[in-house]
């Protein structure tokens, strides 16, 4: 089975294409930089050139593909005029799609984008993404995480520190990406024409200072926390496009009231098994 995948160097792309090569797929990346992307990605993945603002390009990489997987963000420095790859792009992926056959769109979103605490075009960008891939017509596999382990390792462990910002009385389902790749190659698998919305869920719902504890018990070197006031980080967010966008989705993450959602999930693709503290002790 053949997939293009969009997003495949990315901190959440990589380990899921990882999984979708060693399952067995053929794997063709659509990245910016070959000579780049041949450093993070092993040689059974092909890679193509290719950028999402260029129709063109995505029809080349679409070619011949069973299934298009979008490993899709707005990025940390983006302003809300600029393009945006989760909905401008997408707006071309799907046209690509639509023109060369593709079968299957499988796209990563996220179940924190229906908070209601605030409005926030971030989360306006990702809900009317949802909705313009719903109405391709094109058979689809949506995948809605909350919290991913990596993050904490890759965006809070920062030298010797772990940080962390404000209160986190709401518990988050932590899910390794390795078991969510696991997941999307079992969902690839199952084939057919129907569409899916999938939760996706780890196995232990912890706050963010419950997961960071078990991540620094296990974790190789020595870590301690050292935490900044929310109120701040949003202040400073008026000058700083990147702190804003952080301070956005910390609050979402600390006050979204997450219900476990994902059984359906698991019945179907597999119950994920890496616990936080496996997760950090074998980094």
């Amino acid at each position: 089975m053949n997939i293009t995948f969009i997003g495949a160097t990315g901190m959440l792309g990589k380990p899921v294409a990882l999984e979708l090569a060693a399952a067995g797929f053929k794997i063709t990346a659509l990245v910016r930089d070959i000579a780049k992307a041949k450093l993070q990605l092993p040689s059974a993945i092909n890679l193509v050139q290719g950028d999402v603002k260029d129709p063109a390009t995505l029809a080349a990489a679409f070619k011949g593909a069973d299934a298009v997987y979008l490993n899709l963000s707005v990025l940390q420095t983006e302003k809300e005029t600029e393009f945006h790859a989760e909905l401008d792009g997408l707006k071309n992926i799907l046209q690509a799609a639509k023109a060369t056959g593709a079968g299957r769109i499988v796209y990563l979103s996220s179940l924190i984008k229906d908070y209601t605490g605030f409005e926030w075009w971030v989360f306006r960008i990702k809900n009317d993404a949802v909705k313009m891939i719903k109405a391709s017509g094109i058979p689809y596999t949506i995948f809605y995480p909350s919290a991913f382990m990596e993050t904490m390792h890759r965006q809070n462990v920062q030298g010797s520190k772990m940080l962390l910002a404000g209160a986190s009385p709401q518990k988050m389902y932590w899910i390794a990406a390795s078991d969510y790749g696991k997941q999307v190659a079992a969902s690839l698998k199952r084939g057919g024409s129907e569409s899916y919305d999938y939760a996706v869920q780890g196995p232990e719902a912890l706050s963010m200072d419950e997961a960071a504890v078990r991540f620094i018990k296990s974790y190789k070197t020595p870590l301690t926390i050292a935490r900044a006031p929310l109120a701040l980080l949003k202040f400073i967010g008026i000058f700083s496009a990147k702190l804003n966008y952080g301070s956005h989705i910390l609050e979402a993450l600390a006050n979204y009231p997450e219900q476990f959602q994902a059984q359906k999930t698991w019945d179907d693709l597999g119950k994920p098994a890496t616990t936080i503290d496996a997760f950090s002790r074998d980094l």
